[in-house]
Protein backbone atom coordinates (compact mmCIF):
# COMPACT_ATOMS: atom_id res chain seq x y z
CA UNK A 1 0.00 0.00 0.00
CA UNK A 2 1.23 3.36 -0.74
CA UNK A 3 2.39 5.96 1.63
CA UNK A 4 -0.81 7.68 1.12
CA UNK A 5 -3.31 5.05 1.71
CA UNK A 6 -1.01 4.44 4.97
CA UNK A 7 -1.13 7.47 6.66
CA UNK A 8 -4.79 8.36 5.65
CA UNK A 9 -5.25 4.64 7.16
CA UNK A 10 -3.55 5.91 10.51
CA UNK A 11 -5.61 8.61 10.71
CA UNK A 12 -8.57 6.59 11.54
CA UNK A 13 -7.12 4.95 14.38
CA UNK A 14 -9.74 6.19 16.56
CA UNK A 15 -13.95 6.17 16.75
CA UNK A 16 -12.98 10.31 17.04
CA UNK A 17 -11.65 10.93 14.30
CA UNK A 18 -14.26 8.46 12.05
CA UNK A 19 -16.61 10.47 13.55
CA UNK A 20 -15.62 13.79 12.34
CA UNK A 21 -15.45 13.10 9.40
CA UNK A 22 -18.96 11.30 9.41
CA UNK A 23 -20.45 14.41 11.39
CA UNK A 24 -19.88 16.72 8.39
CA UNK A 25 -21.94 14.04 6.31
CA UNK A 26 -21.81 14.69 2.33
CA UNK A 27 -22.71 17.33 -0.41
CA UNK A 28 -23.90 19.07 -3.47
CA UNK A 29 -23.28 21.00 -6.48
CA UNK A 30 -24.06 23.58 -9.00
CA UNK A 31 -22.69 24.70 -12.52
CA UNK A 32 -19.42 26.71 -12.62
CA UNK A 33 -18.52 26.80 -15.53
CA UNK A 34 -19.18 30.80 -16.34
CA UNK A 35 -18.07 31.62 -12.77
CA UNK A 36 -14.42 33.16 -13.64
CA UNK A 37 -11.95 33.25 -10.46
CA UNK A 38 -11.11 36.19 -9.09
CA UNK A 39 -7.89 37.64 -9.60
CA UNK A 40 -5.84 38.54 -12.88
CA UNK A 41 -3.92 34.99 -12.60
CA UNK A 42 -6.81 33.30 -11.63
CA UNK A 43 -9.03 34.93 -14.45
CA UNK A 44 -6.35 33.69 -17.45
CA UNK A 45 -6.64 30.20 -16.24
CA UNK A 46 -10.12 29.98 -16.26
CA UNK A 47 -9.84 31.62 -19.76
CA UNK A 48 -7.30 28.94 -20.90
CA UNK A 49 -9.33 26.23 -19.45
CA UNK A 50 -12.75 27.23 -21.15
CA UNK A 51 -10.63 27.07 -24.63
CA UNK A 52 -9.88 23.79 -23.45
CA UNK A 53 -10.93 20.01 -25.75
CA UNK A 54 -10.98 17.40 -23.46
CA UNK A 55 -10.31 13.97 -25.29
CA UNK A 56 -12.44 11.34 -26.11
CA UNK A 57 -13.11 8.01 -24.94
CA UNK A 58 -13.94 4.94 -27.36
CA UNK A 59 -17.49 5.92 -26.96
CA UNK A 60 -16.89 9.18 -28.72
CA UNK A 61 -17.71 10.85 -25.43
CA UNK A 62 -15.28 13.21 -23.20
CA UNK A 63 -12.77 10.90 -21.30
CA UNK A 64 -13.57 11.39 -17.65
CA UNK A 65 -11.67 8.19 -16.61
CA UNK A 66 -9.06 8.16 -14.39
CA UNK A 67 -8.82 8.65 -10.53
CA UNK A 68 -9.70 12.11 -9.01
CA UNK A 69 -8.45 13.64 -6.09
CA UNK A 70 -10.47 16.26 -3.68
CA UNK A 71 -8.64 18.11 -1.62
CA UNK A 72 -10.40 21.69 -1.58
CA UNK A 73 -9.59 23.81 1.80
CA UNK A 74 -13.01 25.91 0.83
CA UNK A 75 -15.43 25.87 3.19
CA UNK A 76 -18.65 24.36 2.62
CA UNK A 77 -20.55 28.04 3.35
CA UNK A 78 -19.42 31.05 3.61
CA UNK A 79 -18.00 32.16 6.81
CA UNK A 80 -19.70 34.96 8.05
CA UNK A 81 -16.47 37.11 8.20
CA UNK A 82 -16.63 37.32 4.16
CA UNK A 83 -20.39 37.65 3.98
CA UNK A 84 -20.79 39.66 0.29
CA UNK A 85 -17.73 38.35 -0.73
CA UNK A 86 -18.27 35.66 -3.33
CA UNK A 87 -14.09 35.02 -4.44
CA UNK A 88 -10.74 36.10 -2.15
CA UNK A 89 -7.87 38.03 -3.87
CA UNK A 90 -5.02 36.84 -5.14
CA UNK A 91 -2.81 38.13 -2.58
CA UNK A 92 -5.47 36.98 0.10
CA UNK A 93 -4.84 33.29 -0.91
CA UNK A 94 -1.05 33.52 -0.68
CA UNK A 95 -1.55 35.13 2.80
CA UNK A 96 -3.93 31.76 3.60
CA UNK A 97 -1.30 29.39 2.23
CA UNK A 98 1.61 30.83 4.22
CA UNK A 99 -0.82 31.11 7.67
CA UNK A 100 -2.28 27.12 6.98
CA UNK A 101 1.73 25.86 6.20
CA UNK A 102 2.83 27.43 9.55
CA UNK A 103 -0.12 26.21 11.43
CA UNK A 104 -0.24 22.55 10.36
CA UNK A 105 2.94 21.91 7.89
CA UNK A 106 5.72 22.69 9.57
CA UNK A 107 6.00 18.92 11.28
CA UNK A 108 6.02 19.53 14.56
CA UNK A 109 2.21 18.10 14.79
CA UNK A 110 1.66 21.34 18.10
CA UNK A 111 -2.02 21.91 16.07
CA UNK A 112 -4.54 19.79 16.53
CA UNK A 113 -6.42 17.93 13.36
CA UNK A 114 -8.10 20.50 11.73
CA UNK A 115 -11.33 18.74 9.85
CA UNK A 116 -13.66 19.70 7.59
CA UNK A 117 -14.12 23.80 7.06
CA UNK A 118 -12.00 24.36 10.43
CA UNK A 119 -8.85 23.85 8.00
CA UNK A 120 -9.66 27.48 6.10
CA UNK A 121 -11.22 29.11 9.03
CA UNK A 122 -8.27 28.15 11.60
CA UNK A 123 -5.59 29.83 8.52
CA UNK A 124 -8.04 32.87 7.97
CA UNK A 125 -7.83 33.67 11.61
CA UNK A 126 -4.31 33.18 11.46
CA UNK A 127 -4.20 31.35 15.01
CA UNK A 128 -1.72 31.23 16.75
CA UNK A 129 -2.11 27.41 17.37
CA UNK A 130 -5.22 25.56 16.62
CA UNK A 131 -6.64 23.39 19.40
CA UNK A 132 -9.65 21.29 19.52
CA UNK A 133 -11.02 19.21 22.61
CA UNK A 134 -12.76 17.03 20.14
CA UNK A 135 -9.72 15.89 18.03
CA UNK A 136 -8.11 12.63 18.46
CA UNK A 137 -4.78 13.23 16.23
CA UNK A 138 -2.69 16.01 15.06
CA UNK A 139 -2.05 18.15 12.50
CA UNK A 140 0.93 15.74 11.39
CA UNK A 141 -1.97 13.10 10.27
CA UNK A 142 -3.62 15.85 8.02
CA UNK A 143 -3.93 15.11 3.81
CA UNK A 144 -2.63 18.20 2.39
CA UNK A 145 -5.50 20.79 1.03
CA UNK A 146 -5.98 23.20 -2.14
CA UNK A 147 -6.91 26.90 -1.30
CA UNK A 148 -8.49 28.99 -4.40
CA UNK A 149 -10.23 32.05 -4.71
CA UNK A 150 -13.34 31.04 -3.59
CA UNK A 151 -15.18 31.60 -0.39
CA UNK A 152 -17.61 28.70 0.17
CA UNK A 153 -18.13 25.42 -2.16
CA UNK A 154 -21.97 26.65 -1.86
CA UNK A 155 -22.77 28.81 -5.20
CA UNK A 156 -26.51 28.75 -4.93
CA UNK A 157 -27.85 30.30 -3.43
CA UNK A 158 -25.77 33.45 -3.78
CA UNK A 159 -24.94 34.10 -0.40
CA UNK A 160 -23.09 30.71 0.43
CA UNK A 161 -24.84 29.01 2.71
CA UNK A 162 -27.63 25.95 2.90
CA UNK A 163 -31.26 26.98 2.93
CA UNK A 164 -33.10 26.88 5.88
CA UNK A 165 -34.71 23.51 7.15
CA UNK A 166 -38.33 22.81 7.11
CA UNK A 167 -40.50 22.56 9.92
CA UNK A 168 -40.31 19.04 9.42
CA UNK A 169 -36.74 18.65 8.96
CA UNK A 170 -35.73 20.93 12.24
CA UNK A 171 -38.49 18.44 14.41
CA UNK A 172 -36.62 15.39 12.97
CA UNK A 173 -33.15 17.00 13.42
CA UNK A 174 -33.67 17.56 17.01
CA UNK A 175 -34.84 13.87 17.89
CA UNK A 176 -32.04 12.65 16.21
CA UNK A 177 -29.95 15.03 18.72
CA UNK A 178 -31.92 13.78 21.13
CA UNK A 179 -31.09 9.91 20.45
CA UNK A 180 -27.82 10.70 20.21
CA UNK A 181 -27.55 11.65 23.58
CA UNK A 182 -27.97 8.08 24.97
CA UNK A 183 -25.98 5.57 25.13
CA UNK A 184 -26.75 2.95 22.10
CA UNK A 185 -28.82 -0.28 22.80
CA UNK A 186 -27.07 -1.83 19.82
CA UNK A 187 -25.66 -1.40 16.52
CA UNK A 188 -29.03 0.11 14.74
CA UNK A 189 -28.69 2.96 17.01
CA UNK A 190 -25.34 4.24 15.55
CA UNK A 191 -25.80 5.61 11.60
CA UNK A 192 -24.70 4.46 8.08
CA UNK A 193 -21.45 5.67 8.23
CA UNK A 194 -20.29 4.21 11.81
CA UNK A 195 -22.07 1.14 10.63
CA UNK A 196 -19.54 0.89 7.57
CA UNK A 197 -22.94 0.10 5.57
CA UNK A 198 -22.50 3.40 3.43
CA UNK A 199 -21.16 7.12 3.60
CA UNK A 200 -24.25 8.36 1.41
CA UNK A 201 -24.59 9.90 -1.80
CA UNK A 202 -23.24 12.57 -2.87
CA UNK A 203 -19.78 12.82 -0.94
CA UNK A 204 -17.85 15.66 -0.76
CA UNK A 205 -14.43 14.09 -0.33
CA UNK A 206 -11.37 15.47 0.58
CA UNK A 207 -13.15 18.51 2.73
CA UNK A 208 -12.09 16.25 5.56
CA UNK A 209 -8.69 16.65 5.31
CA UNK A 210 -8.55 12.78 5.02
CA UNK A 211 -7.07 11.37 1.88
CA UNK A 212 -9.14 8.28 1.30
CA UNK A 213 -12.14 10.08 1.35
CA UNK A 214 -11.38 12.29 -1.06
CA UNK A 215 -10.41 9.53 -4.11
CA UNK A 216 -12.75 8.97 -6.83
CA UNK A 217 -12.86 6.52 -10.09
CA UNK A 218 -14.75 7.13 -13.00
CA UNK A 219 -15.08 4.11 -15.45
CA UNK A 220 -16.71 4.27 -19.23
CA UNK A 221 -17.90 2.01 -21.31
CA UNK A 222 -20.25 2.25 -24.14
CA UNK A 223 -23.35 1.98 -22.45
CA UNK A 224 -22.27 2.75 -18.72
CA UNK A 225 -20.41 4.69 -16.48
CA UNK A 226 -19.01 3.62 -13.06
CA UNK A 227 -18.75 6.41 -9.97
CA UNK A 228 -16.07 4.55 -7.46
CA UNK A 229 -15.04 5.92 -4.18
CA UNK A 230 -12.64 4.59 -2.09
CA UNK A 231 -14.24 4.92 1.31
CA UNK A 232 -16.28 2.00 1.66
CA UNK A 233 -15.07 1.22 -1.75
CA UNK A 234 -18.34 1.74 -3.19
CA UNK A 235 -19.17 1.41 -7.02
CA UNK A 236 -22.40 3.13 -8.57
CA UNK A 237 -22.65 1.51 -12.14
CA UNK A 238 -25.10 3.83 -13.97
CA UNK A 239 -26.68 3.71 -17.01
CA UNK A 240 -26.61 5.64 -20.20
CA UNK A 241 -29.00 4.12 -22.64
CA UNK A 242 -32.40 6.53 -21.33
CA UNK A 243 -34.09 3.77 -19.47
CA UNK A 244 -36.13 5.05 -16.98
CA UNK A 245 -35.76 4.98 -13.34
CA UNK A 246 -37.27 2.26 -11.18
CA UNK A 247 -40.88 1.74 -9.93
CA UNK A 248 -41.00 4.22 -7.01
CA UNK A 249 -41.71 1.73 -4.63
CA UNK A 250 -38.22 0.15 -4.84
CA UNK A 251 -35.28 2.01 -2.67
CA UNK A 252 -31.82 1.74 -2.41
CA UNK A 253 -29.14 3.33 0.13
CA UNK A 254 -27.30 5.04 -3.23
CA UNK A 255 -30.57 5.81 -5.23
CA UNK A 256 -31.55 4.76 -8.35
CA UNK A 257 -28.89 6.80 -10.83
CA UNK A 258 -29.23 7.50 -14.68
CA UNK A 259 -26.40 9.42 -16.85
CA UNK A 260 -26.70 10.85 -19.94
CA UNK A 261 -24.16 13.33 -21.87
CA UNK A 262 -25.21 16.95 -22.35
CA UNK A 263 -22.69 18.54 -24.69
CA UNK A 264 -19.17 17.37 -23.19
CA UNK A 265 -20.65 17.25 -19.79
CA UNK A 266 -22.24 14.12 -17.81
CA UNK A 267 -25.14 14.57 -16.22
CA UNK A 268 -26.11 11.54 -13.66
CA UNK A 269 -29.95 12.26 -12.20
CA UNK A 270 -30.49 10.10 -8.79
CA UNK A 271 -33.65 9.53 -7.04
CA UNK A 272 -35.53 6.36 -5.31
CA UNK A 273 -33.33 6.49 -1.98
CA UNK A 274 -34.38 4.68 0.85
CA UNK A 275 -35.80 6.00 3.79
CA UNK A 276 -32.88 4.95 5.80
CA UNK A 277 -30.57 6.77 3.28
CA UNK A 278 -29.05 10.20 5.30
CA UNK A 279 -27.64 12.77 3.17
CA UNK A 280 -27.38 15.80 5.86
CA UNK A 281 -30.78 14.24 7.18
CA UNK A 282 -32.45 14.72 3.84
CA UNK A 283 -33.22 10.41 3.03
CA UNK A 284 -36.55 9.43 0.84
CA UNK A 285 -37.67 12.73 -0.60
CA UNK A 286 -34.23 13.65 -1.55
CA UNK A 287 -33.42 14.02 -5.54
CA UNK A 288 -29.80 14.48 -6.23
CA UNK A 289 -28.30 15.99 -10.15
CA UNK A 290 -24.61 15.71 -10.26
CA UNK A 291 -22.26 17.20 -13.64
CA UNK A 292 -19.16 16.13 -14.27
CA UNK A 293 -17.34 18.20 -17.32
CA UNK A 294 -13.78 17.54 -17.72
CA UNK A 295 -12.44 21.13 -18.09
CA UNK A 296 -8.57 21.05 -18.26
CA UNK A 297 -6.33 17.97 -18.51
CA UNK A 298 -5.73 17.55 -14.45
CA UNK A 299 -9.11 19.01 -13.60
CA UNK A 300 -12.68 17.90 -13.43
CA UNK A 301 -15.34 20.65 -12.22
CA UNK A 302 -18.00 18.12 -10.09
CA UNK A 303 -21.09 20.09 -9.28
CA UNK A 304 -24.33 18.97 -8.02
CA UNK A 305 -27.72 20.07 -6.95
CA UNK A 306 -29.94 19.14 -4.12
CA UNK A 307 -33.39 19.30 -3.64
CA UNK A 308 -35.49 18.05 -0.99
CA UNK A 309 -38.82 19.90 -0.17
CA UNK A 310 -39.29 17.42 3.06
CA UNK A 311 -35.89 18.89 4.14
CA UNK A 312 -34.81 22.35 3.03
CA UNK A 313 -37.39 25.19 2.14
CA UNK A 314 -35.50 25.61 -1.69
CA UNK A 315 -32.84 23.70 -3.87
CA UNK A 316 -29.03 24.21 -3.25
CA UNK A 317 -26.03 23.84 -4.76
CA UNK A 318 -22.64 23.78 -4.73
CA UNK A 319 -19.67 23.13 -6.69
CA UNK A 320 -16.04 20.84 -6.13
CA UNK A 321 -12.86 20.43 -8.58
CA UNK A 322 -11.45 17.47 -8.40
CA UNK A 323 -7.97 16.92 -9.44
CA UNK A 324 -6.42 14.00 -11.85
CA UNK A 325 -3.74 11.90 -9.35
CA UNK A 326 -1.47 9.10 -10.11
CA UNK A 327 -2.58 7.82 -7.18
CA UNK A 328 -4.47 4.35 -7.07
CA UNK A 329 -7.35 3.46 -5.46
CA UNK A 330 -6.88 0.68 -2.73
CA UNK A 331 -9.40 -1.34 -0.58
CA UNK A 332 -10.96 0.27 2.56
CA UNK A 333 -11.73 -2.21 4.65
CA UNK A 334 -15.04 -0.81 6.28
CA UNK A 335 -18.01 -3.30 6.33
CA UNK A 336 -20.35 -4.05 8.43
CA UNK A 337 -19.08 -7.57 9.82
CA UNK A 338 -16.36 -5.72 11.57
CA UNK A 339 -17.34 -6.77 14.84
CA UNK A 340 -14.67 -5.75 17.24
CA UNK A 341 -14.82 -1.84 15.94
CA UNK A 342 -18.24 -2.04 16.61
CA UNK A 343 -17.96 -3.39 20.11
CA UNK A 344 -15.41 -1.17 20.88
CA UNK A 345 -17.96 1.81 19.92
CA UNK A 346 -20.65 0.18 22.03
CA UNK A 347 -18.15 -0.24 25.23
CA UNK A 348 -17.29 3.09 24.74
CA UNK A 349 -20.49 4.54 23.90
CA UNK A 350 -21.95 2.99 27.27
CA UNK A 351 -19.38 3.71 29.84
CA UNK A 352 -19.18 7.68 28.74
CA UNK A 353 -23.15 7.11 29.09
CA UNK A 354 -22.33 6.21 32.58
CA UNK A 355 -24.01 2.56 31.88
Amino acid sequence: MSDRSLASLGSLGSLGALAIVVALGSLAFVSVADQAWAGGAESQKTAATKAWTPPLAPDGQPDLQGVWHSNSATPLERPKALEGRQFLTDGEVADLRKQADRLFRDGSGNSDFAGGDNFFLAAFANLELYKNPNSTSSSVEMDDREFDNRTSLIVDPPDGKIPALTPEAQQKRAAAQEAGRRPPAGPEDFNNALRCITFGVPRLGGNFGVGIYGYYQIVQTRGYVVLITEAIHAARIIPLDGRPHLPQSIRQWHGDSRGRWEGKTLVVDTTNFSPKSNFMGSAESLHVVERLTRVAPDMINYEITINDPATWTKPWSAVIRLRQTRDKIYEFACHEGNYDVMRGMLVGARAEGGR
